[in-house]
């Protein structure tokens, strides 16, 4: 009932282990709090946040106009509201070094697990847009610094984003990847690799886990979790698919709303009442509103 009963602290314990773990995790992305119940009930092991969910869900697209205090509101609501590690996208860190610092502090009191920054300019945009820029090597190392310096509980995984291959190819990618790691990246999020080849290449030119971006319509092929782990991929996260589907459920339904004046045909596809109440804890509720209604001070 109410929030998560796990501590952060514990969170970001169970996030940690299950990076070292040899096993790859699979972390959906959550479009809301409520999307986030729903993967902890189906048994995931954590919970992405998107900075290009965040971004869409207020009608804006991905090239960096979401603020800081939007992101870390939204990944505080969700993290909250699940016994699971979140993961967030914390995009360029939101500025140079200072700026990096404050949101790696603003993310961590929001309660996440872990959170990426990644070495685009700033303003950046999708990772699997063409036309994207990357900053520098020291600028980027830079950011790393200042996230791992900024953080005040050790057990929050900074994990660092490089763009690089789409500009300069695998051995760039690679170099910048060590270079991140030596300025105190926990894991790398390898963004748009071409193939399962150039996954395994940077897996095994780093001693930290690396993260693969299974997003549709992107630049990487939808491989599967069992493909990813063979090549030494540590973490999948699906970021922007639950939103997809549901979007696409809701415009099917207006399409249906506006053509047959009624949604019967869509109400199979639907969640149900109950299962929305069992998702929500609606019995709990009710039992803890009884318990303090009922209440009575002996005198």
């Amino acid at each position: 009932m109410l929030y998560s009963t796990v501590s952060p602290a514990d969170k970001r314990a169970t996030f940690r282990a299950g990076l070292a773990d040899e096993r790859t995790l699979v972390f959906p992305g959550a479009f809301t709090p409520l999307t986030a119940r729903l993967i902890e009930q189906k048994g995931f092991d954590g919970v992405y946040v998107s900075g290009a969910v965040m971004a869409n869900e207020l009608g804006l697209p991905d090239i960096g106009l979401t603020t800081l205090t939007e992101v870390a509101t939204r990944a505080g609501q969700i993290a909250s509201m699940t016994d699971l590690p979140v993961l967030v996208d914390a995009d360029t860190g939101f500025g140079e070094p200072m700026n990096v610092a404050r949101t790696v502090q603003a993310l961590e009191a929001a309660g996440v697990a872990g959170l990426h920054i990644e070495d685009q300019v700033n303003p950046k945009r999708c990772g699997h847009l063409d036309g994207k820029q990357v900053v520098d090597a020291a600028t980027a190392t830079g950011r790393i610094r200042a996230a791992v310096d900024a953080r005040r509980d050790p057990s929050l995984v900074i994990m660092a984003r490089t763009d690089v291959r789409a500009l300069d190819g695998l051995e760039a990618a690679v170099d910048r990847a060590r270079a991140l790691v030596d300025a105190g990246a926990d894991a790398i999020f390898a963004e748009a690799m071409a193939d399962l080849g150039e996954f395994e290449a940077i897996c095994s030119a780093l001693d930290v886990p690396v993260l693969a971006n299974m997003t549709e319509f992107g630049k990487s092929e939808l491989f599967t979790h069992q493909q990813l782990h063979d090549v030494g991929v540590s973490m999948v996260i699906h970021p922007v698919s639950l939103m997809r589907a549901a979007m696409g459920a809701a415009s099917r339904a207006l399409d249906a709303l506006a053509t047959d004046g009624t949604l019967e045909s869509q109400v199979p596809s639907m969640q149900t009442r109950a299962e929305l109440y069992e998702l929500i804890d609606y019995p709990g509720y009710a039992r803890f509103d009884a318990g303090v209604y009922d209440f009575t001070l002996d005198a």
